[in-house]
């Protein structure tokens, strides 16, 4: 690389004369990185800048004591002196340049103490050619607008021409007005923002410019003639555009929000010894940009972003409008609590992305079905709440739920991804379901999770009853914690049956919760609290060591051949250290890795399947089986056969309870009957509670059941009995599975 000169001319001054070349802004480069003065320099030269330029700080003081320039472009890294020393040097002499610091330094620091010590601009490595070239244009402009402004000011104070160039060159609009409100003065800058030449308003009332809204506050500040320290004040007034051909309407025309600040005018009269009042002198600056961004700030506030509905705060304010007309008028309102069903679903498998787009496009939905004065707002995640004023019954209530859950059925396109969800909808009226804004949205919300808690997509009114559903179910939650404390789980077991002998090959086992006071729970009522709460971890290590210890049990009747099919909680897999926790508690108490088999469905990797698949992986190379559980019921089925390790699929009971004929047919069930036989999988149909049922299933290949139809779930002891009593051999080579 060639050195750079000190100093050097732009190519198109060489042929100038001195005083252009002069003219040029000059200059200072100064960086320790040979490569990059280098490209600053040949980036700079040849756009009319006299270019000098230095590697340390030294070397930049040198020559910022000899010469003048206009600018330095200073890096702050520099071998012997920092550049906010090089700063502190040009404040201190008073050199009149503007510093645009350019440094690699990632902390805050180093830019508060340039911009502390005046850096124009502080831009950090690497930068941008055309930013960098944005940013010294800017610096220069400005600095000769300041020059411009401070000549133009020295002359001002002996040049009256000056003083109306300035007056008609000011950002604002400058104008006086007689006693009678009439224009007698007005400079050029009213021209240049409302339209309106000077001619054309000399003479003319004010009220010609006034906004029609605004009339009234106008005569009030412009006709109170007040005088000494009370004659300023200030006022927001929105002025008219020249309407061009079509005076007559103005309203069509762009309105304008100015500040005006009116100043009276009064000279003394001599005679009576008296102030009389003369008329009015007063600066308009134009603040639309400010007013516009003061709305865009304010509408964000109350609105959602994502959708542009109202949020919860403006949905509050117009459910509070909505509660005093209703109260005024002795009319019902309806306030409803949405929540998206499988919207979570969606979100955490086609991402956070198309979730958007799906509320965006919900919302559309939404909207359509409600009248002008309905109110639809976002509350946050894929919940929404409406305000249906003036009801004439509860009828227009449910009519309108019945149009959303409607309009939700159709499919919904996420670039190419046909997405279905349907929603859960609470309804509370008031007054009779509550009087406040609280109420009325509380009520909704409980009457919602009832139809999450009765099967999801559709709606139903809040009921006092409901209340006493969502406390006992909030006193469930609590004394779930202390069940396992307390011993209170335990497993129960449903024989599997081999269609061919008769004989149990295997068992299913379900959890089950001894309530002190209400008894037996299922699992589907304890199990989503489990979820919701944070206790599925400690609930599923508990269920690991009871399973096993149930197995050294069943040694002695079936020797060491039976295999446990595990049917784990995404929330296990996903946050529990499954992998250790089962190896541990296979040392422990002694049993093979071939006797379990861990049991997957569709959403056991939507949170994390990248570590779904390591824990998975790690278990088959223990030795550890992967079955399918309820196969058939999700879209991503197929692709689990090959993204893991399966041994077993398991004919999901929706398909089985579809078999009414032993000679119908039925495609589904076949389907999976084909592939496991295909792949050689192992096949098992749950839910199987007729013998039309169990000779379709054996006449077409599946050989394995379970269901009322041969046993129900029983306790250990009772199912240890039946072992028992058939005498299983101890080589049966029995599948126990599990499922919590």
């Amino acid at each position: 690389m060639n050195p750079l000169p000190h100093e050097a001319l732009a190519p198109q001054a060489s042929h100038s004369s001195l005083s252009s070349v002069l003219e040029q802004p000059r200059l200072l480069l100064v960086d320790d990185e040979p490569r990059l003065l280098s490209s600053l320099y040949e980036l700079l030269q040849g756009r009319g800048y006299q270019l000098v330029t230095a590697s340390t700080g030294a070397e930049a003081l040198n020559h910022l004591s000899k010469l003048r320039f206009d600018m330095v472009l200073l890096d702050l890294r520099l071998p012997d002196i920092g550049g906010h020393e090089i700063m502190d040097f040009i404040n201190q002499k008073g050199i009149d340049a503007d510093v645009i610091v350019m440094s690699g330094e990632i902390g805050i620091d180093a830019a508060i103490g340039a911009l502390k010590r005046g850096a124009y601009d502080y831009l950090r490595k690497p930068y941008s050619r055309e930013e960098l070239l944005k940013t010294v244009g800017n610096a220069l402009k400005a600095r000769r607008l300041e020059e411009a402004n401070r000549r133009i000011a020295n002359q001002l104070e002996n040049s009256e021409k000056m003083y109306r160039y300035l007056v008609d060159s000011s950002p604002d609009i400058i104008y006086t007005l007689n006693h009678e409100g009439r224009f007698t003065f007005v400079n050029d800058r009213a021209y240049q923002l409302l339209g309106y030449r000077r001619e054309e308003l000399i003479g003319q009332h004010y009220s010609v410019l006034v906004h029609d809204e605004d009339l009234e506050r106008a005569r009030y500040s412009f006709n109170e003639r007040r005088v000494d320290e009370r004659a300023s004040r200030n006022v927001e007034l929105r002025l008219k555009c020249h309407a061009g051909s079509n005076q007559e309407r103005t309203f069509n025309n762009t309105l304008m929000t100015i500040s005006l600040n009116a100043i009276g005018m009064h000279v003394p009269d001599q005679e009576v010894k008296k102030l009389e009042f003369f008329g009015t002198y007063g600066v308009a600056r134009d603040i639309t940009d400010r007013k516009r961004a003061e709305e865009v700030i304010s509408y964000q506030a109350y609105h959602d972003i994502l959708t542009d509905l109202p949020n919860r705060i403006l949905f509050k304010d117009r459910l509070g409008l909505a509660v005093i007309q209703a109260k005024r008028k002795h009319t019902e309102l309806a306030v409803m609590f949405i929540d998206l069903d499988r919207f979570k679903l969606v979100n955490d498998t086609l991402g956070h992305v198309k979730g958007d787009e799906l509320l965006q496009q919900v919302s559309v939905r939404l909207k359509e079905c409600l009248r002008k004065g309905d109110t639809l707002a976002r509350q946050g995640g894929d919940e929404f709440t409406i305000v249906l004023p003036e009801l004439r019954d509860r009828s227009d209530a449910s009519h309108v739920a019945d149009k959303f859950l409607e309009c939700l059925q159709l499919p919904f396109d996420l670039d190419g991804h046909q997405v279905h969800i349907s929603a859960s909808i609470g309804i509370a009226i008031y007054p009779g379901h509550g009087e406040s804004i609280d109420e009325l949205l509380r009520h909704a919300d409980i009457a919602m999770y009832q139809v999450k808690g009765q099967g999801k997509n559709g709606h139903a009114f809040y009921d006092a009853s409901m209340q006493d559903v969502s406390h006992q179910k909030i006193a469930l939650g609590q004394s779930l914690r202390r069940a396992l404390e307390n011993d209170e789980l335990e497993m129960y077991y449903q024989p599997q049956i081999d269609a061919a002998s008769g004989r149990i090959v295997g068992a299913e086992a379900l959890m089950r919760w001894n309530h002190p006071t209400r008894g037996i729970v299922s699992p589907g009522e304890f199990l989503p609290f489990a979820e919701e709460n944070g206790l599925m971890i400690p609930i599923s290590d508990w269920m690991i060591g009871a399973l096993c210890r149930d197995m050294l049990q069943w040694k002695n009747i079936c020797a060491n051949h039976v295999r446990l099919s595990l049917n784990l909680s995404p929330q296990y897999l996903d946050r529990g250290d499954f992998f250790e926790k089962m190896r541990g508690a296979l040392v422990r108490y002694g049993i093979a890795p071939s006797q379990i088999e861990v049991e997957i469905t569709e959403n056991i990797c939507i949170r994390n399947p990248q570590h779904a698949i390591e824990q998975l992986n790690k278990l088959g190379q223990l030795g550890v089986s992967v079955a399918i559980d309820d196969f058939g019921t999700g879209y991503s089925s197929l692709a689990y056969l090959h993204r893991f390790p399966v041994h077993t699929i398991k004919i999901d009971q929706s398909f089985v309870k579809e078999i009414h004929d032993e000679y119908g047919h039925y495609p589904v069930v076949l389907a999976i009957i084909s592939i496991a036989r295909g792949l050689g999988l192992n096949l098992i149909a749950e839910g199987v509670e007729t013998e039309s049922q169990a000779r379709y299933l054996r006449a077409n290949g599946c050989m394995t059941m379970q269901g009322y139809l041969y046993h129900r779930p029983m306790p250990l002891p009772r199912f240890t009995d039946v072992l028992r009593s058939q005498g299983m051999p101890a080589n049966a080579g029995n599948v126990l599975a599990f499922q919590a």
